[in-house]
């Protein structure tokens, strides 16, 4: 009994762990549909891009993964307002035939920094070896009697304590700042928004530098726990879309619980089924959310909300 419930606890400490990270990749996305009303699926291939600057800067000048954080999300946030500016705003302005060609372009763009990385990063296999990869807390060290045995990686924990201080930062940001309620503003209704003298355009520019630097953050927080190639931002980019689904479009409050629930779900699955089914698990949760769901997380929420 106490090796069962050792088990379970262990995998649900996993996944909360995981969790974590895939909100952040999940509440960037969320921002920019939110904003900009499209799905942004070149997000993972800009949580790569901020991957192999993390990377180099490891390789190079010998930079913790952990401190690139002060210089990977910058630069993405940089890049992300430059992709808005210059190839998302024009094609929005344009009317098309294809009333989702801002989305065609995104994926584009996703091919494009994918190939791109594949040409002058090959498409080998790298990591970032830290001294501290298999470090661990144990229960032990602090309950001496304890029943069962539960352990903590030193990275999952470190990446996880960052993940949750980013998304509070983020929450004072949208909450308390001139420019994060004119976010909201421009979110909820970007016409009234306008009427009220909030750049619309520039909101537009900063929220997708925004979700750029978060989805970067996260990648910051990957890289010493995971593995980096060219084509890892497809697989990322899946997660996020099922997070968005999951957690409700454009809230960014089921985003965080989206992701929380999409990272015990795979880790309870590649624990009790195998690890090779954790991707089927992720698809089964996509479809039940989109059948039973559809209106995410954020719809229990606001009935809940209405119900008091």
């Amino acid at each position: 009994m106490w090796v069962q419930l050792e088990v379970f606890l262990q995998t649900f400490i996993s996944g909360v762990l995981l969790g974590g990270l895939y909100a952040l990749i999940g509440l960037g996305m969320t921002l920019i549909l939110g904003v900009m009303k499209i799905i942004n699926l070149t997000h993972g291939q800009l949580m790569m891009v901020a991957m192999y600057v993390a990377y180099w800067l490891f390789t190079l000048f010998h930079i913790d993964p952990y401190v690139s954080l002060l210089i990977a999300p910058p630069l993405l946030f940089l890049l992300g307002m430059l992709l808005q500016k210059t190839l998302i705003n024009p094609v929005l302005r344009v009317e098309s035939i294809l009333p989702h060609n801002q989305v065609i372009l995104t994926v584009g763009i996703g091919m494009v920094l994918q190939n791109l990385a594949t040409i002058f990063f090959t498409s080998d296999y790298k990591s970032t070896p830290v001294d501290y990869a298999t470090d661990a807390w144990y229960l032990s060290d602090y309950w001496k009697d304890a029943p069962f045995e539960l352990s903590l990686s030193y990275p999952w924990t470190v990446s996880f304590l960052l993940a949750v201080g980013i998304t509070t930062a983020l929450w004072f940001f949208l909450a308390k700042t001139d420019t994060g309620k004119s976010i909201r503003a421009t979110a909820q209704d970007r016409d009234a928004a306008a009427l009220m003298g909030v750049n619309v355009g520039l909101m537009r520019v900063i929220t997708f530098g925004l979700g750029s630097a978060l989805v970067g953050a996260a990648g910051c927080l990957f890289i010493p726990i995971y593995y980096l190639f060219p084509s890892l931002g497809s697989q990322f980019t899946l997660i996020a879309f099922v997070i968005t689904i999951l957690g409700g479009l454009g809230s960014t409050m089921g985003a965080i619980l989206g992701g929380l629930i999409l990272g015990i779900f795979e880790s309870m699955t590649a624990t009790y089924v195998g690890m090779g089914w954790a991707p089927v698990g992720r698809f089964a949760i996509f479809v039940a959310a989109l059948v039973f769901l559809p209106g995410g997380v954020a719809s229990l929420l606001k009935r809940k909300a209405v119900s008091k």
